[in-house]
Order: C-alpha cells, then structure tokens, then sequence
C-alpha cells in the first residue's frame, strides 16, 4: 500500500509514520506532505492508496484538500488524523468523502482496524 501522510508538523508525520510501520497494515511506501496544497500537488505523481491528512493546515487545510481532490474526481482512500473530533466534524469530514476521522492518540492496532475495514 502506498500512503501519503499531510501533516503540517513534522513530529506528528513521524508519529503516524511509526504508527503505520507498527501496525498490521502492508506498507509498500509513504511519503509526506507538509500541507493540503503540498499533498495534492504530490497526488497524481505518487498515486498514493490511502491519503491519511490533518485537520488544520496552513495554506491548504485537510477538508480543502479532500474537497479539491474529490472534485477532480479522485477516489483515492482518505482519511482524516486529527486531535480534534466532534459530530459536527466527523459529519462534515464524511460528507466530503473521507472515509474516517481517526483520533489523536491511537495506536497501530486502532490504524489496522480502521484502514482494515476499508481495504477489506
């Protein structure tokens, strides 16, 4: 699986990254994005399988970011990693096309869940 990580801080990348490396998800590569516009500039060139993105970004937040890629009418898997969450949020976020809104602090086992249920 190829996964692109959108996060505006560098710690909290290495933080999924290691996440995603010790969970039970089969990962063939990941690269990073350090906001919405840096991550849909890199979409059509790395071809990612899962896009996992923050919230709140400068320049390009992450539901402007699913936005502008489900209207140049990508599919790709998105989810959000955010330590923000709240009904209004999760609603906005899957109404936009994510298909999950992943918590902050989680663990690998919580990552395979929930990327498992989609990728199944």
């Amino acid at each position: 699986m190829r996964i692109l990580v959108a996060d505006d801080s560098k710690a909290m990348r290495m933080i999924v990254i290691r996440t995603l490396r010790q969970s039970s998800v089969q990962i063939d590569e990941i690269r990073e994005a350090v906001d919405g516009a840096d991550a849909l500039a890199a979409v059509p060139d790395f071809r990612p399988d899962l896009i996992l993105s923050d919230w709140n970004m400068p320049n390009m937040n992450g539901l402007e970011f699913l936005t502008e890629l489900r209207a140049k009418g990508d599919e790709t898997m998105f989810g959000f990693v955010t330590s923000e969450s709240n009904p209004a949020m999760r609603e906005q976020a899957l109404s936009a096309g994510a298909g999950f809104l992943l918590t902050k602090p989680f663990d690998g086992d919580r990552v395979a869940e929930v990327i498992g249920s989609l990728v199944s």
